[in-house]
């Protein structure tokens, strides 16, 4: 979602074609992190030869601005922000680089960005990807997915009911912290994104109370069992209300289904199946009265919690040397960009290639 345009010796050859083999692996169905990471570094390592000081001081380099960036954003359609700036291109190229991880299931959250993001001459924009409020989300919504196929291993696995119960909770409480983080942007942009965070908080809520209500069957307290199955219900009666409200909201990015989902529908089946043993088993066996209050979920996870993974740019290439330099006319550079005259245009994002899962585990990173 971003434009290298110009000019220069062999060097900013190398890094126009190093970055645009970067932009060819956010949709290459066929790259891995492995992959990704050889991609990036190389492209990284070249770029900081436009920001570091090769003289070890804290002089700028000569070349932060000599080059015009331009990228879309996650909530602004196809009209670009643009920069000239070196670290603007680093960081918005990491913001990629952070979601095509988030979109492979990893769980890379992008802390380093927020060491360069100060440095911008030109603060981020309200609702552009590096807003904080964005990227912010971005990071906990990246846990939270991570935490999703926790979840989902957990349950094919068969571990115990509390542990579950424990992670689903984790869970509804990083998407309700993401959709939160965004309630100060406006609405026209920000609306169908909240409607998909409230959505998956109000399912793994359903899911906490679904597991939290076995758990209190297995030590016989019937009772507040079916009163936790019985919120269980109601919050996934909600998710349900919230995923019709999130396909018929307009907005930014493509639509999601997930009440179409096998994770989603199970969960439905489990709810009532559960719900329905539990009150066979208090009319024959336990003659519990069904509190009228729901029982606290005071559940803390002591394990199984995903972390993200540590991520630093690579050092500057070693074919940034003061000899490379010298061979820069800024002057060039700084001309050709100002007789360009200023005006709104369209950048025609990547499409993202549509993956199908081999095997439905009955769980989806969106």
């Amino acid at each position: 979602r971003g434009g290298w345009y110009s000019l220069y010796p062999k060097k900013a050859t190398d890094l126009r074609t190093s970055r645009a083999r970067l932009l060819e692996m956010f949709t290459d169905t066929t790259c891995d992190p492995e992959i990704m990471k050889n991609a990036t570094d190389t492209y990284f390592s070249l770029l900081q030869g436009f920001i570091a000081s090769l003289d070890g001081t804290k002089q700028e380099n000569k070349l932060r601005f000599m080059q015009n960036f331009k990228w879309t954003d996650t909530l602004q359609g196809n009209t670009p922000s643009a920069q000239q700036d070196a670290i603007f291109e680093l960081v918005s190229m990491a913001f990629n680089v952070a979601i095509w991880h988030a979109k492979f299931a990893s769980r890379l959250a992008g802390k380093e960005k927020y060491v360069y993001i100060p440095h911008l001459i030109t603060p981020a924009e309200k609702g552009r990807d590096l807003d904080p409020r964005v990227m912010d989300t971005y990071m906990v919504q990246c846990k939270a997915e991570a935490q999703e196929v926790t979840i989902a291993r957990a349950i094919e696995l068969k571990h115990n009911a509390t542990l579950i119960a424990t992670l689903a909770f984790e869970t509804a409480n990083f998407y309700q912290k993401a959709d939160h983080t965004l309630n100060t942007l406006e609405p026209e942009c920000s609306s169908k994104w909240r409607n998909y965070l409230q959505l998956k908080q109000h399912f793994y809520m359903a899911y906490a109370y679904c597991y939290h209500g076995q758990t209190l069957l297995a030590i016989d307290k019937c009772g507040e069992s079916i009163k936790s199955l019985q919120e269980a219900e109601k919050c996934y009666s909600r998710a349900e209300a919230l995923c019709k409200e999130y396909r018929q909201t307009k907005g930014p990015g493509s639509t999601a289904k997930p009440s179409e989902q096998l994770f989603f529908t199970t969960l439905g089946g489990l709810i009532k199946n559960t719900l329905q043993k539990c009150e066979r088993e208090n009319g024959f066996i336990y003659f519990h009265k069904v509190p009228a209050e729901v029982p606290q979920l005071e559940l803390k996870a002591s394990y199984g919690l995903a972390e993200p993974i540590s991520f630093e740019f690579p050092a500057v290439s070693e074919q940034c040397t003061p000899e490379v330099y010298t061979t820069f006319d800024l002057t060039k550079g700084a001309k050709a960009e100002k007789a360009k005259p200023k005006q709104e245009e369209e950048v025609k994002p990547m499409k993202e290639p549509d993956l199908k899962p081999q095997k439905d585990k009955g769980c989806v990173i969106s």
